[in-house]
């Protein structure tokens, strides 16, 4: 952030800081619930020149805001990466019959009412290997909405479940890049943030796991279903792929790189490779086709609607609308943070609190909020991260707590905002039709139970004090070392 935005006195009034948020969000509403147009590009694009505009009337020069701006989608360019390889993994995993093969196997062993269940728990272990929701819910999502579909589950019911179990592994997995970022703007180690984020991740999952067995009860009764659907389903897709285990190989090659803990870009890459042999030596694809299908995605004609829907899918072209949005949502936020309208914002929070259950709460509604506001989980964690970091240092409580609420207000409830760029791959991946209008399927939203109560556990510990470690000596101790003004909310040092 330049001097300008992180000095207090020449930060904009709360009035103003307010202004170009509520002005878009204002845009937003328009544009989604008037005009029932699901594509908000537009309306960030002018809250970015509305922002730039206030900026520019306080004295900052268009050269700061710019970098301001393109500084934060610099700092986001590994997960556009992430977009444009699993858009490439679902072409060409459809094509090798990796995606068709799970389908089939899912509809043919999976019990139909355990199915949501399973969902979640199987997105949670694909997640927690990879390090990564988006490429978890690219490729065993997209494989798990096939199995719903041919179960006759709806499918917001199989997309919460996914995205439940996805972002349950994202915040606990040590390889993921939101789960490396919040203890390292807080100051803790990764290890101890994992560990911290259990009491609350963990009942989330249970409490999810219990609605998902009584809802595949109640949607599936006895566990019967269309056997005639499956029949079409599971008879096409013989029909039009060689289902065995080889094209299994692709899926078990990320897994297991990502087991010996390599990088997540060269793992899921290497998915892409694995699945583009197996599309051309064991499914007779050309080299060209598998191309096309990286690049503009898989297209069949069955004659069977639900495989069309399914599988006509992927290729690096289908994230071009993401992509697009998220670096438009990551310019406003940029933009937001370099005129100092964010650091405002929170500054006016920060100075209203002063007990630690009003921070912890305040901290956890400050990410979320910034992940309204800013369209990106990676700025609603690293902002607030630095800004509440004093504060509990100076009311004597260990900085995990913070580690643990920007998590919460950050990763879990990324994809539950569909202009944020969580939500915005979600509804792509998944194939949910949002940009067509199909509005209905947003009830994902509120049936990812494990994202949203993973907060609302948060913020009762944080009321009651359950789980909520206070400061050890250690930590005062690294913090004297790092000249930090350790200092209680009355302005009078702390001692170790």
């Amino acid at each position: 952030m330049s001097e300008t935005a992180s000095d207090e006195k020449n930060l904009p009034s709360l009035g103003l800081a307010l202004l170009p948020v509520v002005l878009t969000l204002g845009l937003l509403a328009l544009q989604l619930f008037y005009y029932g147009d699901f594509t908000p590009h537009i309306p960030l694009i002018l809250g970015l020149a509305i922002t730039a505009l206030l900026g520019k009337l306080r004295g900052q020069g268009w050269p700061d805001i710019r970098e301001g701006v393109f500084h934060v989608i610099h700092v986001s360019m590994p997960s556009v990466a992430v977009l444009i390889i699993v858009g490439m993994i679902i072409g060409v995993w459809i094509a090798s019959g990796t995606v068709p093969t799970l389908i089939y196997y899912g509809l043919t062993l999976l019990n139909p009412s355990i199915f949501l269940a399973a969902a979640m728990i199987l997105c949670a272990v694909v997640s927690v290997s990879l390090g990564t929701s988006w490429g978890t819910v690219g490729t065993i999502g997209l494989a798990l909405m096939g199995i719903g579909a041919g179960f006759e589950v709806p499918v917001y019911w199989t997309a919460g479940a996914v995205v439940s179990g996805a972002f349950f592994g994202d915040k606990i997995s040590p390889l993921s890049d939101t789960t490396n970022l919040a203890p390292a703007v807080t100051g803790v180690t990764v290890f101890d943030h994992i560990q911290n984020m259990l009491p609350t991740t963990v009942p989330a999952m249970l409490i999810a796991l219990v609605i998902y067995i009584g809802a595949g009860f109640l949607l599936m009764g006895d566990g019967q279903t269309s056997f005639d659907a499956i029949d079409a389903i599971t008879g096409g897709l013989q029909n039009e792929f060689s289902i065995g285990i080889v094209p299994l190989l692709p899926a078990l090659i990320v897994i297991g790189l990502a087991l010996t803990k390599q990088p997540p870009l060269p793992s899921l890459f290497s998915g892409v490779l694995a699945g583009g042999l197996v599309a051309i030596f064991w499914q007779g694809e050309g080299l060209h086709d598998v191309f096309t299908y990286a690049q503009s995605g898989f297209s069949i004609d069955t004659g069977v609607s639900d495989i069309d829907s399914l599988l006509n899918s992927g290729g690096i072209q289908s994230m071009m609308w993401t992509i697009s949005l998220i670096l438009i949502a990551l310019g406003f936020g940029g933009a937001l943070e370099r005129t100092g309208c964010l650091e405002s914002i929170i500054n006016s929070i920060v100075k209203r609190v002063s007990n630690f259950g009003a921070v912890q709460t305040s901290a956890i509604a400050t990410s979320f909020a910034t992940n309204v506001v800013a369209g990106d989980p990676y700025i609603s964690i690293a902002l607030p991260g630095r800004m509440y970091a004093p504060l509990y240092r100076g009311i004597g409580y260990s900085t995990l707590n913070l580690s643990r609420a920007v998590e919460e207000g950050g990763t879990m409830m990324s994809p539950l905002i569909p202009w944020n760029a969580g939500g915005a791959f979600v509804i792509t991946a998944l194939g949910l039709g949002i940009m067509d209008g199909n509005m209905q399927n947003l009830l994902y939203i509120p049936l990812a139970f494990a994202c949203w109560m993973a907060p609302i556990i948060g913020i009762f510990y944080a009321l009651t004090g359950l789980f909520s470690p206070k400061a050890t000596d250690e930590e005062r101790q690294t913090w004297k070392e790092q000249n930090e003004d350790v200092k209680d909310m009355s302005g009078h040092a702390l001692t170790s």
